[in-house]
């Protein structure tokens, strides 16, 4: 096999596939924060979006008795009925959507639900359109499906520009399957209101173009904001609307790695035959997790929220002091997306050296925009304790003072 590039045999799509940012940061950090415990400091974690707190005592005593039970067969594809059925009932309750348990499947967290989407839909050349700023992994499963992202452009508001919606649409050469709708947004945080949803819904039934709602944030809302699922406004949205969800972030749950959708039954068919080919199915064990998740108590989602929107109160009031950076209050989710291209200059020409050089000089992790789309700013994760976030802005002040 001498003389052989191995680039040569290896699938172009995986080729031009780009590393995972917010992991690729998370392992630089973990090392520069192993060194620097030795030396009693630590680095702040502003950086990957997971839940600082601990998954509820009863969901970890759901999956213990799953294990003492021996639930621990493969299952169906698409998941156990009890998973199901309580998927069901939670569409209802917070969503005010009736599905069957056939408009249901659960995947490996949201991220492998999203790609067995984009799978399902879309051949090679075929269009998916990704509204800026975007969650870093939407771009590239569209990739790895030999899809086509069409980037769309953002307001003052970091909300999508209808009108270069209606641009992108017109001017692609080749069909577009999907848009993808997250709300409330990761990395900016803003929640869509009832009639901006309905416009891009418009937009959609007259072109033809299927919607993925990415709805995992549903339950961190702030201040006046409202979320809504886009499926739940007609019929007729309903039927083009694939609505994705997930227990990680609303029940500190994201190692257990449960994500779902609910969908047209003939959707859910296809998809249930790429996942039976590809994972076979969610870890059992988890899924039992999940159920009680969605079904039981639900207060330590009220306590989590209260807490993160202290939280976001806090980090922004600080923000918003800092000459050279500019700031929205977000209405959701647990991140900031603020803009710091006011502090270009010299050595920092754009947001990957802003936040190398944050995180050498300051030792505070954030994520760079342009894995987002949009090199003037930066993601602030909110999911961490007051004490650090108060340390870290501390440092991030300081940072910015002296540049």
């Amino acid at each position: 096999m001498t003389g052989i590039n191995i680039n040569d045999l290896l699938s172009k799509r995986v080729l031009e596939l780009e590393e995972s940012p917010t992991f690729a940061l998370e392992n630089k950090v973990n090392a520069m924060d192993s060194e620097l415990k030795k030396q009693g400091d630590f680095v702040v974690r502003f950086g990957i979006g997971q839940p600082d707190f601990n998954t509820p005592e009863n969901i970890k005593e759901a999956a213990k008795k799953a294990i003492d039970e021996n639930q621990t067969k493969y299952t169906a594809a698409a998941g156990i009925g009890e998973l199901k059925q309580a998927i069901v009932k939670k569409f209802k309750r917070d969503n005010n959507l009736d599905y069957e348990p056939g408009n249901i499947l659960a995947g490996i967290g949201a991220k492998q639900v999203l790609d067995t989407i984009i799978r399902a839909f879309v051949n090679p050349g075929e269009g998916v359109i990704v509204p800026r700023p975007y969650w870093v992994s939407y771009t590239q499963q569209v990739i790895l499906s030999g899809g086509v992202p069409l980037e769309v452009n953002f307001r003052d508001d970091l909300k999508m520009d209808t009108g270069h919606l209606k641009s992108v649409i017109g001017s692609f050469n080749g069909r577009i399957k999907l848009i993808i709708i997250n709300s409330p947004n990761n990395p900016t945080g803003v929640v869509y209101s009832r009639s901006e949803l309905e416009e891009i819904g418009e937009i959609c039934l007259e072109n033809g173009i299927y919607i993925i709602s990415d709805e995992v944030y549903e339950k961190f809302i702030y201040g006046d904001a409202v979320h809504y699922s886009m499926a739940s406004f007609s019929r007729e949205l309903k039927d083009i609307t694939i609505t994705v969800n997930a227990v990680s972030k609303t029940y500190a749950m994201t190692g257990w790695r449960i994500g779902y959708c609910a969908a047209d039954g003939n959707i859910i068919k296809q998809m249930s035959k790429i996942q039976g080919q590809s994972p076979s199915n969610p870890c059992s064990i988890a899924q039992w997790a999940a159920v009680e998740a969605i079904d039981g108590d639900q207060g330590s989602v009220e306590l989590m929220r209260r807490e993160y929107e202290k939280r976001r109160d806090y980090i922004y009031g600080r923000i918003k002091d800092i000459s050279g950076v500019e700031c929205s209050l977000p209405g959701g989710a647990f991140y900031l997306f603020p803009e710091v291209s006011g502090l270009y200059g010299g050595a920092i020409r754009n947001s990957m050296d802003f936040s190398n050089q944050l995180l050498e000089k300051a030792r505070v992790a954030v994520v760079p925009g342009i894995a987002f789309g949009d090199d003037d700013y930066i993601r602030i994760s909110y999911a961490a304790s007051m004490e650090k976030i108060s340390a870290g802005m501390d440092r991030f002040q300081k940072f910015c003072l002296g540049l």
